[in-house]
């Protein structure tokens, strides 16, 4: 059973950075491939990033390449996203998920089984 929780979300003026986190309760973490995607008001949900079940293979949507990292402690049960550099176009509801099928650069939301609750960022001007 996989089960997850977002948290690190908050408001942050452009320029600054966040650090989001997600953690699995269950016990098959490192299982899955798992990714972060984002839907703004009035939007489409969106792809961020994703990373690979051992944490050596990553992808990144064309927006956020170069200032978001993804990584992730399977010791933890956790994925991270650290967002630098943020501006206002980033400002979404930020969901993690955990990915139902083998390959690895899936970038396509029906491709995450799982998904937490997301949680909100916010950048201002």
């Amino acid at each position: 059973q996989v089960q997850l929780v977002e948290s690190g979300g908050g408001s942050v003026q452009a320029g600054g950075s966040l650090r989001l986190s997600c953690e699995d309760s269950g016990r098959t973490f490192s299982s899955y491939g798992m990714a972060w995607f984002r839907q703004a008001p009035g939007k489409e949900r969106e792809f961020v990033a994703l990373i690979s079940r051992s944490g050596i293979s990553t992808d990144y949507g064309d927006s956020v390449k170069g200032r978001f990292t993804i990584s992730r402690e399977n010791v933890k049960h956790t994925v991270y996203l650290q967002m630098n550099s943020l501006k206002p176009e980033d400002t979404a509801v930020y969901y993690c998920a955990a990915k139902s099928i083998t390959y690895v650069y899936a970038r396509r939301e029906s491709d995450y089984a799982y998904w937490g609750q997301g949680t909100q960022v916010t950048v201002s001007s």
